[in-house]
């Protein structure tokens, strides 16, 4: 199995923090976002490669970092060639332009570089492998009115993923998704089928999940403990709070 850690966005809402530094490598109890979600795969014995995409902009800042990386597992970083929030691929164009650049034919692992969860991946990668469909994280985020700023999700028999809407105005569950993802090897393809489907929504992932799930099983795993979306700074400063506790 590969992983991929999604860190090429240009995190707009996090400025001036983020203008000339990736959101990623902001610090959430001493360490940077995506130390948190390394040491949660580098202890997943499925996983043989671990890719980090980012963009042109924020590469320098990425070099550093990986100089200082310790684990058994080597962490390649991947150069989306973008620069700007104009030109950027999105995450599902980022997501095709990993798996072509790299050859991926694997089961493939996917989370968000701003995404911080307290659970550990074991259960959700052991859910996935038993499913053989795409998995997506899922998190119960207790009051209907803060799932709107998500995407909320509705799951049916053995946690089918029925139905997807992206910041619904009146969610009707409190259930949303997380930017973590598991695609097995047969299911790759679907994501250049997706791009070649003239959509212009490349960049928030559930668009892609809803897509998919019209046409393929997807099932949710629900995850427990702690889980922040790092949008802004009251999410980065809750974060680091509760991480630090």
């Amino acid at each position: 199995m590969k992983a991929l850690i999604l860190a090429a966005g240009y995190a707009t809402r996090l400025y001036p923090l983020t203008k000339d530094f990736p959101k990623p490598l902001l610090e959430v109890s001493k360490k940077p976002i995506i130390d948190h979600i390394l040491a949660k795969l580098q202890v997943l014995p499925d996983i043989d490669q671990i890719f980090v995409v980012t963009n042109n902009k924020f590469i320098p800042h990425f070099r550093k970092w990986e100089k200082k990386l310790r684990g058994s597992k080597r962490v390649f970083l991947v150069n989306d060639l973008t620069r700007t929030i104009k030109t950027r691929r999105g995450a599902i164009g980022d997501m095709n332009f990993v798996i072509n650049k790299k050859g991926i034919r694997d089961d493939l692992l996917v989370v968000g570089g701003d995404n911080l969860f307290s659970e550990g991946l074991e259960r959700f990668v052991s859910f996935a492998r038993a499913k053989k469909n795409p998995v997506i994280g899922v998190y119960n985020i207790k009051k209907k009115s803060e799932a709107g700023k998500y995407g909320v999700i509705k799951l049916g028999r053995q946690n089918r993923l029925l139905d997807f809407k992206e910041k619904p105005q009146d969610p009707d569950s409190a259930l949303i998704a997380m930017c973590l993802y598991y695609f097995p090897r047969k299911k790759i393809g679907l994501v250049k089928q997706y791009l070649e489907s003239k959509t212009d929504k490349r960049d928030a992932t559930g668009f892609y999940i809803d897509w998919l799930r019209k046409k393929e099983k997807v099932f949710g795993f629900v995850f427990g403990g702690i889980w922040y979306d790092i949008g802004d700074r009251k999410f980065l400063k809750e974060a680091d709070k509760r991480f630090s506790a």
